[in-house]
């Protein structure tokens, strides 16, 4: 099975589809190919459609509803998660402005500690951001 995400005017994924391999191979070589199967999503529901990977074999990652299709680094790109955070061009992700998140010892991953994001507190002073959760 093959999944198409089909994209607004704004490249933002709108919905996710599957489509069987008989629908995008290509019937002189027997190959799959996204150009047929982009073909046959647009004669079903119209539309501008892109293929993704559920195993995250292309585009980086799987398409998501709200997802960007970033056409520069053809990646599909999440929600940006903070207004401070900025796009990674060699990952298409996000990354926070302080880095990423301390590192845990395995005694604190084994108490269930972690850090979260409070863009309300980097906002406030710039140096703080990540916060250290606890389980009560």
């Amino acid at each position: 099975m093959a999944h198409f995400a089909k994209l607004d005017e704004n490249n933002v994924v709108t919905q996710v589809i599957v489509v069987d391999n008989k629908d995008i191979t290509d019937p002189h070589t027997g190959q799959e190919d996204e150009i047929l199967g982009i073909a046959f999503c647009k004669r079903l529901l119209g539309g501008n459609w892109k293929q993704t990977s559920y195993n995250n074999s292309m585009r980086v990652r799987y398409a998501g509803i709200g997802y960007l299709y970033n056409a520069a680094l053809d990646a599909f790109v999440p929600p940006q998660p903070y207004a401070s955070w900025t796009l990674d061009n060699e990952t298409a992700d996000w990354v926070s402005p302080l880095g990423p998140a301390p590192l845990l010892t395995v005694e604190e991953l084994n108490k269930l500690i972690f850090y979260s994001w409070d863009e309300e507190a980097y906002q406030a002073d710039n140096t703080t951001g990540w916060i250290l959760n606890t389980p009560e």
